[in-house]
This record gives structure tokens, C-alpha cells and sequence, in this order.
């Protein structure tokens, strides 16, 4: 099966139909927006029968002209992935995994995105398959703290001993859509959020620290957090749909002046909610991930290693990150600022801490 590209400014016209999976979520109601800013109002959003489709509807309403079809489906169910393909020349497919276990993972994440590539290749018209895949299937075992990571870094070997189902289905679904790639010819974009904050999001990113133990653990130190503001995030997916030229390539996303997570966390305890916090050092929160792995090993996995030296790295180590990529290929330029977008989340979250 071969497919066509027009090479112009866009390589799709403005009434192309573009799929959204994923559409009703946190980031996939914005990108419906996103698209609909750029004068794309031929739009079929599918979500699961059980989403919440307030927020995309929100995203899509006002529109004139704009032909916004909502189909209710499974990605499991091969029909479903049929019907959802049909005519579509762009998907921008978000829907992922996201529960606690491996399973879940991989047939919401793997099993459900070979579905939908599958019956774009019945149907022959793809022009581009945009995966949203994650920051967090790199591996940076071998970069130094500080070094950066950027697309070049390799992808974890083993995901499934980051003990983190989510990583684990988004590698497996990442090195899948490789192989379509390769064996069938599907023209893909794969595209890496950082961790994606905003109002709408009530935890404080994992990259900062944790609360697991009762108290919040700072781990995030003095070195950048990768995160990147959710309508930033949308307006890189939604030029990632039409911009020519991105063939083949895998595309980070995270935006420009990025706090250290000791100015994140100042910044929330000032703006939202005092509380007690207890900063550890990264290499001795790192031994005690050593000696969890120890302990659940010893007891035979009574106590599963969910805090291990490859998560500590991922998370905690401390990196330097890049969106130079992203402005190259995309012309993607940060919409709302950080200082802006700490503003509006931590206005969103004294008030959700004050609704409670």
C-alpha cells in the first residue's frame, strides 16, 4: 500500500477529514481546538463510551462552517477502527493506556493503535498517522545529570523494569508503529510530550517529587523539570496534523523557560497551599530505590519494586531538555508563556483546593 503526499505549506487541504482519538481528554479536547484555530473544521472525534465529552464539545463550539462528528468506540473492537478511518487522511491518535496495570496498558496502548493502523491500510488514503507517545520512554541511563536528552536518546531497553505500565504499553506502541513503518509504509509522525500541566490537572508533576510516604518528598532539586503547558502542547500536535516535511521524524514537546522543581514548588506553596515538604537529595533517594529493589526481591515481590533506580533516573535524575527540534520542523512557537501558564495553573488550583 503507498501513499501520497502533496508537497505545499500543508499536506492536507482545509476539508480534510482528521481523526482525533483520544478526543475528549485532557489534552485531546484542545487539540480538537487547536485544529479548529488553524481553519481544519472537518474533524470525526472518537472517544470511549465512558469519556466525559464536555470539554471537547466546549473546544468546538462557536465554530461556523466547522463539521465536528463525535464517534463513541472502541480501538479494541476492529470494526469500531474501521468505521473511525474511514476517509480520514490525518490522525492525530492520543488515546493510550493508562491504567496501573500491564495488561490494560498494552491492549489500550499496543493492540488498540495496531488496530487503527491496520484498517487504515484497508482503506489506502492515510496521509500521516501522528503518535503521541511520551518523554518518559527514553532511557537516560547513560546521560550524565545535567546532560541533555533529546530525540537522539535511546528508548528504554527493558520498559518493563520501570515497573510503570503507562511506559511500558507507550514504548511497546512507539517501536509498533516503527514496524508498520517499515513493513507497510504508514507515513508516521511521532510526537513526545513532556509532562503536560494546566488547569483541568490537580496533582502537582510527578517530576517534582512525591507524597507517597505521608509528606511531600521535593526530588526535583535545582535543575529543569520537562513540562509543557497543555494549549502549547495542542498547538505542537495540531501542526504536527499538516505541516510538511515531518515524515519519520519523532518530535519532542516542552516549552521554553522551564522552572527547576524547587521553583516549582516555592512558586505552589506561595500561590496555593502552604505545606510541609522535605527535600532529598537525588543520589540518596536513589540508594533507597536500590534497596526497595532489594527488598522486593527478597520477598518474592510481596512488595512490588515501584521504586526502582530506572524510575529514580527517569524522573529525578535531572536533565537538560530541547524543543529547538520542534521549532525547526514546526514552526511551533509557545502560545502562553511560562510565567503566564504557572499563573493560570495555580490560580486553577487555589481554587479547586477552595472548592473541596
Amino acid at each position: 500500500m503507498s501513499f501520497e503526499m502533496n508537497e505545499t505549506n500543508a499536506i492536507i487541504p482545509h476539508d480534510a477529514k482528521i481523526l482525533i482519538t483520544g478526543a475528549g481528554g485532557f489534552v485531546g479536547s484542545r487539540v480538537v481546538g487547536a485544529l479548529l484555530d488553524q481553519g481544519y473544521g472537518n474533524l470525526r472525534c472518537l472517544v470511549r463510551p465512558s469519556s466525559d465529552q464536555t470539554r471537547m464539545r466546549e473546544a468546538s463550539s462557536g465554530e461556523r462552517g466547522a463539521n465536528v462528528e463525535v464517534l463513541v468506540g472502541n480501538l479494541l473492537s476492529r470494526d469500531d477502527c474501521r468505521e473511525a478511518t474511514r476517509d480520514v487522511s490525518v490522525i492525530c491518535h492520543l488515546a493510550a493506556g493508562v491504567g496501573k496495570s500491564f495488561p490494560d496498558c498494552y491492549m489500550n496502548s499496543v493492540i488498540g493503535t495496531r488496530n487503527l493502523m491496520d484498517a487504515c491500510l484497508e482503506h489506502g488514503v492515510l496521509k500521516r498517522f501522528v503518535n503521541v507517545s511520551s518523554f518518559s520512554v527514553y532511557s537516560n541511563a547513560d546521560i550524565p545529570r545535567g546532560g541533555l536528552l533529546d530525540e537522539t536518546c535511546p528508548l528504554e531497553p527493558d520498559p518493563k523494569l520501570r515497573h510503570e505500565p503507562y511506559v511500558y504499553g507507550k514504548v511497546l506502541q512507539d517501536q509498533l508503529v516503527f514496524q508498520y513503518a517499515e513493513t507497510h509504509g504508514i507515513p508516521y509522525t511521532i510526537m513526545r510530550p513532556s509532562v503536560v500541566f494546566g488547569p483541568g490537572k490537580v496533582a502537582i508533576p510527578a517530576r517534582v517529587g512525591v507524597d507517597t510516604f505521608g509528606f511531600y518528598m521535593q526530588l526535583g532539586g535545582g535543575l529543569p523539570i520537562c513540562i509543557t503547558y497543555v494549549d502549547n502542547c495542542a498547538d505542537a500536535l495540531a501542526l504536527a496534523c499538516f505541516k510538511p516535511g515531518v515524515e519519520g521524524e519523532v518530535i519532542n514537546i516542552t516549552d521554553d523557560d522551564l522552572p527547576t522543581g524547587s521553583e516549582f514548588l516555592r512558586a505552589y506553596k506561595k500561590r496555593v497551599h502552604r505545606m510541609f515538604s522535605l527535600y532529598v537529595p537525588y543520589p540518596l533517594f536513589r540508594l533507597f530505590c536500590h534497596g526497595w529493589e532489594k527488598y522486593s526481591k527478597w520477598s518474592q515481590g510481596q512488595l512490588p519494586p515501584v521504586f526502582n533506580r530506572l524510575r529514580c533516573a527517569g524522573y529525578w535524575k535531572g536533565n537538560r531538555y530541547s524543543n529547538r527540534k520542534l521549532k525547526e520542523k514546526l514552526g511551533w512557537q509557545p502560545r502562553v508563556p511560562m510565567h503566564e501558564a504557572l499563573d493560570r495553573y495555580f490560580e486553577y488550583q487555589k481554587k479547586a483546593r477552595s472548592a473541596k
